[in-house]
This record gives structure tokens, sequence and C-alpha cells, in this order.
């Protein structure tokens, strides 16, 4: 099942509406690990193309990129917070506050700057063109024993006006200084408000609280949640270990250590470049696993093993269905209590549906057949028979999240058996 999800990179979307999120995961992750093998074939397919071709020489361009290696040799690294010389967070956001401050003080002092100097050329410009100085240069004119005289005092008039020019550019671009120090001074305290402000707001906003609470629990549940997974798995594979069951599967590979699990053969999948283009517009199919070749895979693969039988082979098990279909299976198990099942052939892959009635609702697990033994997709625990894995969660939960456990076998319908045509 698993095998022919990865050969053609795509799942149904009324199968992958069966599987539970675990398994969704599981299978995300396997089809993400199938892209990443492709594309590295790819690339190694392209580099050895590339070295078998004639290559240019290079030119020298005189460019080329070294790196500082630290104390143990390799590329030194480093890594923004950890080292005793960083600056703390606060410290950086203070410092980013002030620098924004003092360009906006500067902004401000350079357009009052330019005001006071236009304020300052025409004052002086006014001075002169002093009406006085304007009737003495015509009484100079006039008297031209007093020009010496005129001349002196018109130099010592000018001489005072670029003192008092200069005076007063001086106190004007202090001014302009100390008032851009204290609107520095200003902003960058009304944005360390503005800061502090936006802070208690979170802090005593019951949202934001809340969000992080649950991001909080979040992350502890994970953890849990991951670290059960890991007890859960372990102790599982003991108990079944224990009872003979995973033993028995590698005794029927024929391995010498009954307590190995058998090794997955590996995939003989072609993936070429020109595998993975497809064309827009055309709508995916998996034309192998229509419901006469799923009969037949059945048939020529699953009934040599025995699929569905009891464990003494005396007759079919009362959990075994044909190919049905989901609303169908939903159909019989609402029928029962909580602890319902019943175990179906898909009718749309080559494999297996637990289906299950919980109080929520139904569930539905895929059970992968490949490799001619049995397992929950995504699970490690890998059984013989098809009666095996039932009776394992007549006792195991299947989710320790769900606590899925089989109770009570969903037969079939008054009537004629819907795996009628598998067996004959």
């Amino acid at each position: 099942m698993l095998q022919q999800i990865l050969a053609d990179m795509f799942i149904e979307p009324e199968l992958l509406a069966e599987l539970n999120e675990e398994q969704k995961q599981v299978l995300f992750f396997k089809m993400r690990e199938e892209q990443v093998r492709r594309w590295k074939e790819r690339e190694a397919r392209l580099e050895k193309e590339e070295a078998t071709l004639p290559r240019k020489p290079k030119q020298a361009t005189g460019r080329c990129v070294s790196w500082h290696m630290g104390a143990d040799s390799d590329v030194w690294v480093w890594v923004m917070g950890e080292h005793s010389a960083d600056k703390p967070y606060e410290q950086i956001c203070d410092e980013i506050m002030a620098e924004r401050a003092a360009l906006q003080a500067q902004r401000e002092a350079e357009e009052l700057r330019v005001k006071k100097e236009a304020e300052l050329v025409k004052r002086f410009s006014n001075v002169l063109l002093d009406p006085d100085l304007e009737s003495l240069r015509e009484e100079e004119a006039r008297q031209a024993h007093a020009k010496q005289m005129a001349a002196e005092e018109q130099a010592r008039r000018e001489e005072e006006m670029k003192r008092r020019e200069a005076e007063e550019r001086r106190k004007a671009e202090e001014e302009v200084r100390r008032l851009e120090e204290e609107r520095a001074q200003q902003i960058y305290m009304d944005l360390k408000e503005v800061q502090r402000c936006v802070q208690g707001q979170e802090k005593e906003d019951p949202e934001w609280q809340e969000t992080l609470r649950k991001s909080k629990a979040a992350d502890l549940r994970r953890r849990s949640m991951a670290k059960q997974t890991r007890e859960d798995h372990r102790r599982r594979s003991v108990k079944a270990l224990e009872q003979g069951r995973v033993a028995a599967v590698s005794k029927a590979f024929g391995g010498a250590k009954p307590a190995l699990l058998p090794k997955p053969k590996e995939r003989t999948m072609t993936s070429t470049f020109d595998t993975l283009k497809r064309k827009p517009g055309v709508r995916r199919s998996l034309s192998s696993s229509s419901r006469e070749n799923i009969v037949r895979w059945f048939k020529e693969e699953q009934l040599p093993l025995r699929a569905g039988f009891l464990k003494d082979q005396s007759g079919i098990a009362p959990w075994f269905h044909g190919i049905i279909a989901r609303q169908e299976a939903e159909d019989l198990l609402c029928q029962g209590a909580p602890g319902y099942f019943l175990v179906r052939v898909s009718e749309r892959i080559m494999g297996y549906v637990l289906s299950y009635r919980c109080r929520e609702g139904i569930k539905h697990f895929l059970i992968d057949a490949t490799e001619s033994c049995y397992m929950l997709l995504g699970d490690q625990i890998r059984f013989p028979t098809l009666t095996d894995l039932v009776e394992y969660h007549e006792g195991e939960p299947i989710t320790m999240s769900g606590g899925e456990q089989l109770l009570k076998p969903c037969g079939q319908r008054k009537g004629q058996a819907d795996y009628s045509d598998l067996f004959t």
C-alpha cells in the first residue's frame, strides 16, 4: 500500500479522508522522504552526466571567498546571543530607539537651522539698507574732503555688522543644538513609554495571556506525547515479543534470530526526471487500483497467506469484510456500541482498512499489507497475519491518545456475504 502511494506520489482525496491525523502525518513524512530521495538521485545523475562532458576552462576573476577558522580548524560561526560580549535584547532595543530619536531630532534641527538662517539673512540685509547710511553716502559724495572719513566709518560699521552676525549665528547654532538634544531625549522617552504601554497591554490583555498559556501548554503536551509514545512503543514491542507474535514474523522470513524484525526490501522504483513532470490540467488516477485489480491482488497474494481467516483456518473471521465502501462500513458500525470494528479490503488501493466505532463517531486506519506482513500505517510493529494484528489490538489500544480497543467484531448483513467475490 505505502509503496504504491510512494510510487505514484499521489493519494486519492477519498482515501486520504479515511486516515486519522496520525496516519496523515506519517504519510506526509514518507512522501516527503521519497521526494528528497528522488531529488538526490536526480542530482547525482546530473553530476555524473556533467562529469562526462568536457569542461570549459574557468577564467580567473580574482574573486575568492575565504572563511575565518576557529580553534578547532573548522569554520568560525558566531551565533548572536551566545557570546559573552553580545548585547542583551533590552540594550539593543534601547540603542535602536535612541538612534531613531537622534535621527528624527536631527531632521527637525536642520529645518530649524534653515529657518534661523533665513531670519538672519533677512535681518542683516535690512541693516545694510539703513536710510541713515544712504544719506551718509550722499553727504560723502558732496563733500570730497570727508571721503576718507566716510570710508573708515563704512568699514567700521561693516565690521561691526559681521561681528554681530557671527555672534547671532553662534547663538542660533547653540540654541538649535540644545533643542536637538532636548528633542532627541523627548522622542526617546516617548518611544520607551509606547514600548512600556504595549508590553503592559499585552500582559494585561486576556487574549494574549490565553494565547501564551495555550502555546506553553501545547509545547508541554507535545513533549509529553512524544515521551509517552516512545515509552508506549517500547512497551508494546516488548509485549508483542513476549507473546511471540513479532517473533513469528521473523521466523516466517527465515531469520536466525526470532527477536529481530524483518528488514524492509529495497524499493526498485524508477524515478527519472521525465516521470516527475506532470502536465497541467491532467486528472490523476490510480488505474492499477480498480476493483478487478484489487480482487486479482487478493487472490494471488493475500489468499495464499490466508488473510481474513480465523487463527485455526477453520473459516472466515467474523470481522472480515470484502471490498465495501466507506459509507457502507460506517452504516454497519453505527448499529453497534463503541468498540465495534471490522476490517475491510480497500476499494481504492491494495490494502486493508480497519474501521472502528468510538464515542465520537467512526475512525478508519489503513493497514499496510506489503512484504508479506501486516502493520498499521505509521506503526512499527509487524504481524505475520491479519488475524494476529486484530488479536493484538483486542488487548492493546490502536493509539494511546484515542485509546481505541477492538471489543466486538461487526459481522455480515443477512444474506450474501460481501467477500464472496474474493474467495470464488
